[in-house]
This record gives C-alpha cells, structure tokens and sequence, in this order.
C-alpha cells in the first residue's frame, strides 16, 4: 500500500503525522510512503531524513493526495484537503466531528473511509490515541494559564505558586481524566492550591493516590462548580464524553461569580468547548474577554511543542497504521474491534453513534458502510 502524509496547513500547526522511525518500519513492510516536501520541518524532520529511511518526497499535496490510498495527518482535513479526498482514500487523523457538523458532511460526500483517532479504544475502553496529547495539552494547560494570569497578558497579576508570606492562586480542574490529571500534576508542581472536579469516585480515589493527598478532589455537580468559582483564579476545562460534543460546565451567568481577570482554559475546545462562552482560538491570537473573564481556547495546544507531540502521538499511531497498510481497513477492523469504534465516515455514511447524534443523521453500521465503499455514491 502507498501511505501519503500531507503537511498540515491548519493555523499554527507545527506536527506531522510520520517520523523517519515510521518511515522505515512502513518501507521495511513492502509499503511505500510517499511525505509532502517540508512536512517534517516544524517538528525539526528534515526531507533528507524521510529519504534517507526510504520515502519519496511529493513536491506537493496534490501529488500526495494522488498518488496514496491511506493517508494520515494530524488535524482535521482543511476544505482544500477534503476536495482532494476520493472513494478510494482512508483517512486517519483527529476529527472531533460531533463539533462540526460541515465536516462530517464534506467527509460523507467525499466517500472516504474516515478513522479518527480520538475514538478508537483499546481494549479496556481507553483512548490510546488521544492519550498522548491529552497528557500534552493538560501539560500545556496550566502553562498558558499561569502565563495569562500575568497582569501583561491581561491577567490578574498573581503568580500561581504564590511566595513564603502569600497565599498561591486557586487552580479548578474540571475533568480528571488523562488532561485534567496532567492539567494538575503541573499546577501541583508550581504549588499552586489545586482542586480536581470529576463525577466518578473511583477515578477521584485514583487521583487522590496519584496526588499524594497534595490536591482535593471533589465530586462534580452544578453546585460544587459554582462554589469553588468566586475563588478561582484559573479554571481548566478537560471534560471528555467519547467522540460527543462537550457538555458546558460552566454558563455565561456563572462567569459573574469570577474574579475579574480570573482565566478559563477550555482543553474540550476541540470538541465545541465545556464552556458556553467558549470559541475556538488559535496559537497567533489565542485569548478573548466574556464578561471580564479571560478565555484561553487555542484548538491544537499540543502544536505548540510539536517536537514533543509529534514523537508521543506518533509512537501510539503506528501500530495502527502498519495494521492498515497491511490488511487494508476492513481487515483491519476486523482485526481489532477497537479500530473500528475509530470508523466515523465510511461509504457516504457516519458510523459513530455520538456523531450521528450531534450532526443529526442517521447512524450506519461500521461493517455496513463500509461495503458501501466499493461503490459509487448515489
């Protein structure tokens, strides 16, 4: 199989999907691989360093696009890029399609087959291929958010650990999955006070342990949130539903009972933001004002580090891809169940339940839709 890899053209987006590591396991399996010249040059990957590994460097992406039957990318395909997608393509890369309904339908009318990688699970129902950037962008969370509290930045002018003789700032972390967890390891190493909101006790038992006790975890409902929020300094939304739009935990009216200059950090931006004033921004100009209350909305955080993105995604999607280039999708769905919840779009159908719903189209089976791609759409 020849396996295209595109440079990615989203705003501010420095990854690529493929390192010469994977280049050479991909050649070393009889496949071809064929990356965009410069794909690699954001993440400090020289063309020279793909060639010397076996790929063949395309001038450009409609050579690409042309010339491979599986590509991979690492953000959502821009309109130029889904203009070039055929029946004949699988595509494998984020999505969060629940968020964009014009999406999901230039996907289904380009017939390709659409994998995404933040709803394929293992198989003990985590996420393998969200989980590295989610640790990244957690990471980067409370980074952003400490930096925007300085008063230059239009912040609050509070240092976030504090000093001997005052008090360190109130970080909230909504969410304690692998982003809010990550979210408060940082804060918990810059000394803030930490408080970790989740609605499944187990997890809040794990993450006390993970902690040390050194951060409070509280059990999440409409009413502890609008507790903690008038001591809040920065809040981090990291709410995850598996491959659905975000719920909003946090309402416009309840932005009056912040401090003025006070930050929120929505981490689920990606898939339409935890909080209702949320709107998607980028790394160039990556804050907006609601009511006094800074928003931080970027919706690629890991793009900003993307020689550490590209390497922890990378090392989680390759397995996945040799699987695709050596049985094809339907082999390789068949093969791995957990693949399979990664089917979105296939045969001009939505295959995922959550995206279906929040779209509102009818949802298709996966083995279905995909026999569909054999054929012309109506």
């Amino acid at each position: 199989m020849r396996v295209g890899v595109p440079t990615e053209v989203k705003p501010d987006e420095y990854r690529v999907a493929l390192t010469p590591a994977g280049v050479r396991e991909l050649v070393d399996a009889g496949h071809e691989v064929l990356v965009q010249a410069g794909a690699g040059l954001g993440s400090a990957i020289t063309d020279a360093a793909y060639g010397a590994q076996g790929a063949l460097i395309a001038p450009d992406a409609a050579e690409v696009f042309g010339g491979s039957e599986l590509i991979i990318k690492v953000k959502e395909p821009q309109p130029f890029e889904v203009r070039r997608l055929e029946c004949r393509h699988t595509l494998f890369t984020y999505l969060h399609l629940a968020a964009d309904a014009g999406l999901t339908r230039a996907l289904m009318a380009s017939g390709a087959t659409c994998i995404a990688y933040e709803t394929v699970e293992d198989a003990r129902g985590r996420l393998p291929l969200l989980a590295p950037m989610s640790e990244v962008a957690g990471k980067i969370a409370t980074q952003a958010g400490a930096f925007m509290l300085e008063k230059p930045l239009g912040g609050r002018g509070i240092l976030l650990g504090g000093v001997p003789g005052v008090a360190a700032a109130n970080v909230l972390v909504i969410g304690g999955g692998v982003v809010g967890m990550n979210a408060a390891f940082i804060a918990l190493g810059m000394e803030a006070s930490v408080s970790v909101f989740d609605r499944n006790i187990d997890r809040l038992r794990e993450l006390d342990i993970a902690f040390g006790g050194r951060a409070n975890t509280c059990f999440a409902t409409t009413l502890s949130i609008e507790e903690r929020l008038p001591g809040a300094d920065l809040v981090i939304g990291a709410v995850l539903v598996h491959g659905a739009r975000a719920p909003h935990v946090i309402t416009r009216a309840q932005l009056g009972l912040m401090k003025r200059q006070a930050v929120l950090v929505d981490v689920s931006i990606d898939q339409g933001g935890c909080f209702e004033t949320s709107r998607p921004t980028t790394h160039s100009d990556p804050v907006f004002e609601v009511d006094g209350v800074t928003h931080y909305c970027v919706t690629n955080m890991p793009g900003a580090v993307p020689i550490t993105s590209t390497y922890a995604l990378t090392n989680a999607t390759m397995p996945y891809v040799l699987a695709l280039a050596r049985l094809g999708v339907g082999g390789a769905v068949a093969a791995n169940p957990g693949l399979a919840l990664g089917v979105n779009v296939a045969g001009g159908r939505v295959t995922c339940a959550p995206v279906a719903a929040a779209v509102g189209v009818e949802c298709a089976g996966v083995g279905e839709a995909l026999g569909a791609t054999a054929r012309p759409l109506a």
